[in-house]
């Protein structure tokens, strides 16, 4: 089971993670998108990975702006897998700008 990382832990990791917010409930992000079309295909590549790494997001969608938040329901609060996931949506959003 993963360990849930220290307060000051998060704080350092979101210095790191540009967009990033949160605290020992969750780190969050929002994104907008160029159409909503674009921001289904963004969750759709998000979805994908989750289901491989087995660590899913809450997501959030209102027309082009996806909200995505991190936390490990399962120890109640964020680990290391939260910040690794957050990771691979900054890289998934940054390919979708590339597009």
């Amino acid at each position: 089971m993963a360990d849930v990382l220290t307060a000051q832990a998060v704080r350092d990791e979101l210095e790191g993670l540009a967009g990033w917010s949160g605290d020992l409930a969750g780190i969050a992000r929002s994104v907008e998108l160029a159409s909503f079309p674009e921001a289904i295909a963004v969750v759709d590549r998000v979805a994908v990975v989750a289901e491989e790494i087995d660590h899913h997001p809450d997501i959030d969608i209102r027309w082009r702006t996806v909200t995505f938040r991190c936390v490990t329901h399962s120890v109640g609060g964020v680990t290391r897998r939260d910040l690794d996931l957050a990771r691979r949506i900054d890289q998934i959003v940054g390919a979708s700008d590339e597009i």
